[in-house]
C-alpha cells in the first residue's frame, strides 16, 4: 500500500460559545493498494447480472407474529432464517419464479428450492460476504436452517463455499477470463445451478435499526430477495390503529421467465406465509 500526504493541516473546531479553535494538526492524503480480491467475485456477480430483465417489487410486511414467536421460542431463530424459509416454501409453490434457461434456450425448473445466503466473515481484507447454500430449504425445519447459518459463521472454511475461497480464492480472481465463465455456466447449467443455489436471499437490514428498502444490482439468480430492517409503524389491524412491526422486502423477478400476473401471486402468497408466521408454526 502506498500512502501520499499532502501536508499538515488544523482544522477549526466550534466550541460552545461559538468561536473555534484549531485540532491537533493531521496529515492529509490518500492510500493506495490492490483491490481487494474478495470483491471481483461481486463485480463479476454485476456484470452477469445485467443481462437479466430486472423486475422490482417493494412492499412492506407485517412480521408482529413472528417477532412475538421468535422471542418467545425455547430454541434460537434467526430472522434470517425466517425469512428464508417463508421465501423457499413460497417458490416451491411457484416454481416459475426461480426457472431459469439453459444452453439450449429450454426453461428449467426445480422440484427443491435451495436458498443462496450471505454470511459476514472476517477475512485478510476485512469483512467479507460468504454466500451459503442452504439446501432444501423448502422443507427443513427453521431452527435447523438458523443453527447452520450460526455454524457458516463460526467456522467458515468447514463450508463448501469457504473451504473453496480457502483453497482457491485468491488465486481465481487473477485468472483472467475465470470470474466472468464461472458465472456464464451458473446462469446456463443446470448442473452448476444444483450447487450452486436457485433463490437468493440477502439481508441487509440486520446492521441497522431501522427499516428501509435496498435495491441490489440484479445477479444471475433468477428470484432475489433484499431484505431490509424491521421497524414499528402504525398498522390497521381489525379496523384499528396501533403499532405494529413492519419489514421491508425487496424482490426481483426475472422478466425473462416470469411475467407480472404470476410473479403477484407468489408476493400475494409470500405476504400470507411471512405474516402469518407459517413455518414457525409449523416448528413448534
Amino acid at each position: 500500500m502506498r500512502v501520499t500526504g499532502t501536508g499538515n493541516t488544523r482544522v477549526p473546531t466550534p466550541t460552545a460559545d461559538g468561536t473555534s479553535t484549531a485540532a491537533p494538526a493531521r496529515t492529509r492524503g490518500i492510500e493506495t493498494g490492490p483491490f481487494p480480491a474478495s470483491r471481483r467475485p461481486v463485480v463479476a456477480a454485476e456484470r452477469a447480472g445485467r443481462r437479466r430483465a430486472a423486475m422490482h417489487s417493494l412492499v412492506e410486511l407485517d412480521v408482529t407474529t413472528a417477532r412475538e414467536l421468535i422471542a418467545a421460542a425455547d430454541r434460537p431463530v434467526s430472522f434470517t432464517a425466517f425469512v428464508a424459509a417463508s421465501v423457499a416454501r413460497t417458490a416451491a409453490a411457484h416454481p416459475q419464479t426461480h426457472a431459469h434457461r439453459d444452453w439450449r434456450g429450454r426453461l428449467v425448473r426445480h422440484r427443491h428450492v435451495d436458498v443462496t445466503t450471505m454470511v459476514e466473515v472476517a477475512t485478510g481484507q476485512g469483512l467479507f460476504a460468504l454466500p451459503h447454500v442452504l439446501r432444501d430449504a423448502d422443507v427443513r425445519d427453521v431452527h435447523d436452517l438458523t443453527s447452520e447459518l450460526r455454524e457458516a459463521k463460526a467456522d467458515p472454511a468447514a463450508t463448501a463455499t469457504g473451504g473453496l475461497l480457502e483453497r482457491f480464492g485468491a488465486s481465481a480472481t487473477r485468472v483472467p477470463g475465470l470470474l466472468p465463465l464461472m458465472y456464464t455456466l451458473l446462469s446456463r447449467s443446470p448442473r452448476v445451478r444444483q450447487l450452486t443455489g436457485t433463490v437468493a436471499v440477502t439481508a441487509v437490514g440486520m446492521f441497522g435499526a431501522d427499516g428501509g428498502f435496498g435495491i441490489a444490482p440484479p445477479t444471475v439468480m433468477p428470484l432475489q430477495v433484499v431484505v431490509g430492517g424491521p421497524a414499528e409503524r402504525p398498522r390497521v389491524t381489525d379496523g384499528r390503529i396501533g403499532p405494529r412491526t413492519v419489514l421491508d422486502l425487496t424482490v426481483t423477478f426475472d422478466h425473462n421467465v416470469i411475467d407480472g400476473a404470476p410473479a403477484a401471486r407468489f408476493m400475494a402468497d409470500l405476504r400470507r406465509c411471512v405474516e402469518s408466521a407459517e413455518v414457525l408454526c409449523a416448528a413448534g
